[in-house]
């Protein structure tokens, strides 16, 4: 895709999942890829696989001063970022009154805060260079709610909110500012919650069948979307927020 090749790219959550897919895929595209993560051996792990220039670095995107160490040393090694993915997030599920405090602020400072940070760290420079290219991984809890995952579509919601504000506030100054909601995607966690009911398999199944494509996103799928974004291709896609969840947010009541 044209304008990733030799550009600086900062993926957050880079250890595994959809980010380590999109860093391999911004890899694959020639990119320059710091693959951020709170988990540093997972980085490395996920950096190994990737031929081109890259780097791996500890991150706790809900620590501002965590996000500035980071993203100064990738501006000393690599150069200043021009692309950056807000990928990092945890899933904080619960019933609201019984949602704690510290669940609040935990869901909030990861899902939309984290966000806010690493943005605000790449923005300065991208903006003095009039070039950047910002993808939030949002989802499909972003505009729709479930019962029982209380506040996690909050923050999702907030973080549209954010990708929108930020897309309108920066456009004339050459930055692209897009979301990407997933649906359900075959990530590690994913598989991990499979695995930790009583029937995994059974679970999968049923979980596959209410997908209208009848099975789960892979990673790579939302990895191509993200480098499309992030990409010369995508310079008059401003505050868009992409579903990419095999069409189950469209379906009626069956």
């Amino acid at each position: 895709m044209r304008g990733i090749k030799g550009r600086v790219a900062i993926v957050t959550g880079a250890g595994s999942g959809i980010g380590a897919a999109i860093a391999r895929r911004l890899g694959e595209e020639g990119a320059h890829v710091a693959l951020a993560d709170i988990n540093l051996d997972s980085a490395r792990g996920v950096a190994a696989e990737i031929a081109g220039p890259k780097m791996a670095l500890a991150v706790d995107i809900a620590d501002p001063a965590s996000v500035e160490a980071m993203v100064a040393r990738v501006k000393q090694e690599m150069g200043a970022p021009t692309i950056l993915i807000n990928n990092a997030g945890m899933n904080v599920f619960g019933e609201p009154l019984s949602t704690t405090d510290a669940d609040w602020r935990r869901c909030m400072a990861v899902d939309l805060e984290g966000a806010w940070h690493c943005s605000r760290a790449v923005l300065p420079d991208m903006i003095a260079g009039r070039f950047g290219a910002i993808v939030n991984i949002a989802s499909n809890h972003s505009f729709q709610v479930i019962k029982g995952t209380f506040p996690y579509p909050i923050a999702k919601h907030g973080l549209i909110g954010m990708t929108r504000a930020l897309a309108l506030e920066y456009a004339d100054r050459g930055i692209v500012i897009n979301a990407i909601s997933p649906g359900f995607i075959d990530t590690p966690s994913t598989q991990r919650y499979f695995a930790g009911l009583p029937d995994p398999d059974g679970a999968r199944r049923a979980a596959e069948s209410k997908q209208p494509v009848l099975r789960l996103g892979r990673p790579e799928e939302i990895a191509a979307i993200a480098a499309f974004l992030s990409s010369e291709d995508a310079k008059f896609m401003i505050g868009a927020n992409v579903v990419a969840d095999g069409g189950v947010t469209i379906r009626m009541y069956e």
